[in-house]
């Protein structure tokens, strides 16, 4: 793949390309694991990417997906394949929870959270908490009550 040169599309007017961030790489990664309706290999990610990542750089973004247990891998020869560990919202809650583990006053920020909820969400979650206490199999129900 070709990188564009000059100004084209966002360029930095010196050829390269202007850098992105982890956050977005990361997601980047997920969205073509997730496109492989199965387990994937590091280069079969790298070649469905958008753009010219390094084989290097696409097992570092895994890796990190690995720590973050988002992705899950299995051994496949001298190298693994990779597995998204849940889909979009099943990660965004993954995300929200490790937020949460990070902060010292988890009420407090609970209760900024749900201060902030639209009266519409706050219904649902409401509605979902309901459900998950009569339903403790439920797989909406919150982990670690």
């Amino acid at each position: 793949m070709n990188r564009p040169t000059g100004t084209d599309e966002g360029g930095t007017g010196d050829g390269r390309l202007p850098r992105r961030g982890q956050g977005q790489l990361e997601s980047q990664v997920l969205t073509v694991l997730r496109s492989a309706g199965g387990p994937a290999t590091a280069g079969w990610v790298q070649e469905h990417l958008d753009g010219d990542l390094a084989y290097t750089t696409v097992i570092t973004i895994l890796s990190r997906l690995y720590a973050k247990k988002a992705v899950t891998r299995s051994r496949q020869g001298r190298s693994y394949a990779w597995t998204p560990a849940s889909d979009e919202a099943g990660l965004a809650a993954l995300r929200m929870r490790r937020v949460l583990d990070g902060e010292r006053d988890r009420e407090a920020v609970l209760a900024r959270f749900v201060s902030a909820l639209s009266p519409g969400d706050e219904a649902r979650l409401r509605s979902l908490l309901s459900r998950a206490a009569d339903d403790p199999g439920d797989p909406a129900a919150p982990e670690g009550r």
